[in-house]
């Protein structure tokens, strides 16, 4: 732990389950800030860097290499993220804090919790160790998690044009409810961190309110610097389907 208290940047993260609205929420604010002179670097999990994109398409393909899927194991699913995880921290996420950046990402160490914790029934205490080995202990500074209810979700994301469903879009909505419900709970034992907000309003409202809160927590922060003059980073946001 003690490695990241050098760090000049603020990571915060977007959690939620699918078709909550958090990748475009993520984008908005983004856009927000760098127009109030914040260095802003957008990314998202599982990927990130070209490695762990390449275990993404893995992790979420309906085939692996043949024309019937493989069953993938939990135990799997949850190293795959978690390998991902370590390169995004170590080459991606790492730097871009060190250097004042406040990083946005498009889920984290919450989502393996929810997922393969609640969703998938694996050993909460074993996620948690497992994700500080990947991180080194890093975790977010802020984290939003868009709650809506599972079927609002799951036919937004079926209404999606160009997008093709995975392997966990196919998933049972009993499934997709305990993640939800494993969401709530983080944040019940998390609240100065995990902030709920209702992800079914129109886009434009959820922004304002994601809009206030964050704006409301930067300047309380005194690791982030912000200047109009700032040159930014130019970001290397890839859309979020997860």
């Amino acid at each position: 732990m003690g490695k990241w208290r050098g760090r000049r940047g603020v990571l915060i993260t977007f959690e939620g389950v699918e078709g909550s609205g958090k990748s475009t929420q993520c984008a908005r604010l983004a856009k927000l800030l760098r127009e109030a002179g914040y260095r802003v670097l957008e990314t998202r999990e599982p990927g990130g860097t070209p490695l762990a994109e390449r275990i993404r398409d893995i992790f979420l393909a309906s085939t692996v290499g043949a024309k019937i899927a493989e069953p993938m194991r939990p135990e799997c699913e949850a190293l795959l993220v978690c390998a991902c995880r370590s390169q995004h921290v170590a080459h991606v996420i790492e730097p871009a804090l060190r250097e004042g950046v406040v990083v946005l990402c498009d889920r984290f160490v919450d989502s393996t919790l929810a997922y393969q914790g609640y969703g998938r029934a694996l050993d909460l205490t074993a996620l948690r160790s497992l994700n500080r080995f990947a991180t080194d202990g890093l975790m977010p500074d802020l984290t939003l998690l868009f709650d809506v209810p599972v079927r609002i979700g799951l036919a937004r994301r079926r209404r999606e044009r160009d997008t093709e469903l995975n392997r966990l879009d196919r998933e049972t909505h009993r499934f997709h409810e305990r993640v939800r419900r494993g969401f709530l709970e983080l944040a019940r034992t998390a609240p100065r961190r995990i902030k709920v907000l209702d992800g079914t309003p129109d886009p434009a409202m959820v922004a304002a309110r994601v809009a206030a809160l964050v704006t409301k927590f930067l300047s309380k922060s005194r690791k982030v610097d912000r200047s109009p003059s700032l040159k930014v980073r130019k970001s290397s946001r890839l859309r979020s389907e997860f």
